[in-house]
Parts: C-alpha cells; structure tokens; sequence
C-alpha cells in the first residue's frame, strides 16, 4: 500500500535495538502469557495455521513450529523474512510459506485457501495510512471462532513521554510522529479509535493488555536493567490494570471473531 514502511533498511538495527533488548523481552512476555492463558494449544502439539501479518523477525510465531504448526509469514521487507526464515531454522524442519508483500495485497491477491486459526499482526497498525482496511483484510483471514493478536504502539503513550520530557511544543503542534529512519511510527494510535474500529469488525475482545506500562519511562537509564527479572515481573503485574496498561507504549489486544 501507498505510504506503508518497508523496513529493508532498518531491519538489523530492529534485532539490535528491540528484539535483542530487555524491551523486546517485556514485550514478548506479555503477548506469551495472554497467548498461553486464552490459547494454550498454541504451545502444545498440533497442527493449528497461523498467519503472521507484518512478521517483522516473527519472534512470537517462529518458535510456535516447534509444536508443529502451520505458519505463514507476510512482510514488505525481504530482509526482514529472511532474518526470520533464518530463525526458524532453529525450531524445525518445516519451512514457513512466505509472501514479500503488504497484507492487504496479500488477502486480495495471494491467498486462496481457508481462512486461519490465528492471525497475529504486531505493531503494524502504526505504520500504515490505511489502518481501518488493513484490519477488514485481517478479520477476513480469521476463521470463524478464530482469534487476532494485534499490538500497536499508543499515542498516550507517546504523549505522556514527551509530558515527561517537557516537550511541550511538539504536543501543542501534534508533532509526534517519527522521522524517516526512526523507530518511532508514522501513526501512533488511539485506543479508543481502534477498539471502535474492531467493533465494527465484529471482533471481540478477550485479553487487554499494555506493553512496557513503566519500563520506557524511567528516566536513569541504568535503573532500567539494574533488576531485569524484578522489573518485567513489575511489568506482567501491571500490564493488566488500569490506569497503567492505558500508559504502555504499545498496546496487545487479543480478539476472537464472533
């Protein structure tokens, strides 16, 4: 799609800076422990497909081939899928099915067989312009019965940091988005906006949880990974309640389709 990131250029810089990090790993707690409660089959022996939307490095998806699932792995970024396709190499002899391409024109143009038990599609929804047909295009690949993991990074979240920073002009000009080979997304969304759009969808929602509630916010870098293990059991605590969850940076919301 028109105005959607492809990260061919950033792609070594995400293992480096997210999925290699205390951050990633706070992340990937929190869409685990919401996975296993609501869906532990994924972790189990089975053959349930899966399609990973936007799969970046697939760092929740590549390991579940472990148990024998089917996985499908779509990105714009050919670099991005062959650090995956190198990952999963480590899980197991199958392969994932991989498409270099958007979602949207993976649905209308690439796919032609059943819709999927699960459907993940992680912090995706902040770098394209099209946010509401890119989540038609996914409550379509969702059988009936069938469930959607998405994550997006949360604009409260964003304001609230620069709050905490003092960057009061770039609040009052609603400059909040990133530059063109930044980490910070194009489209930094509300939560209420999205929730409002996945009621249209008939999508609903099951788990809810916020994702780096305090971690990004300390201000002494070194207090961030003095106690690892103290601290992302803090996060998993708090991910969950409100007002914290409302203040992490991106937000998990696992949804079932009706």
């Amino acid at each position: 799609m028109s105005g959607d990131r492809n990260f061919d250029d950033l792609a070594h810089r995400f293992a480096s800076n997210v999925y290699q990090t205390l951050k990633g790993q706070i992340r990937l707690a929190v869409i685990e422990r919401d996975l296993k409660k609501w869906l532990p089959e994924l972790y189990q022996a089975g053959q349930l497909t899966i399609l990973d939307a936007g799969c970046g490095r697939a760092p929740v998806s590549v390991p579940l081939l472990g148990a024998g699932h089917h996985l499908t792995l779509v990105d714009l970024s050919v670099e991005m899928l062959k650090l995956a396709l190198a990952d999963a190499e480590r899980f197991s002899p199958l392969k994932p099915v991989w498409f270099h391409d958007s979602i949207v024109h993976f649905q209308q143009q690439s796919w032609s067989g059943q819709p999927f038990d699960l459907v993940l599609c992680h912090a995706v929804l902040e770098w394209v312009a099209e946010p509401t047909e890119l989540l038609a295009s996914l409550q379509q690949m969702v059988k009936p019965g069938g469930w959607l993991s998405i994550i997006f990074y949360n604009v409260d979240g964003l304001i609230y940091k620069n709050l905490l920073r003092t960057n009061f002009r770039k609040i009052r000009e609603g400059k909040l988005q990133g530059g063109k080979r930044s980490l910070t997304p194009t489209y930094p969304r509300c939560i209420d906006e999205v929730l409002g759009w996945l009621a249209e969808l008939n999508l609903s929602v099951v788990a809810h949880s916020g994702i780096r509630v305090f971690h990004d916010y300390i201000f002494n870098e070194a207090d961030r990974t003095r106690a690892p293990e103290e601290l992302l059991a803090m996060e998993l605590q708090f991910s969950q309640r409100s007002p914290y969850r409302e203040l992490g940076r991106y937000q998990h919301l696992l949804l079932r389709r009706i």
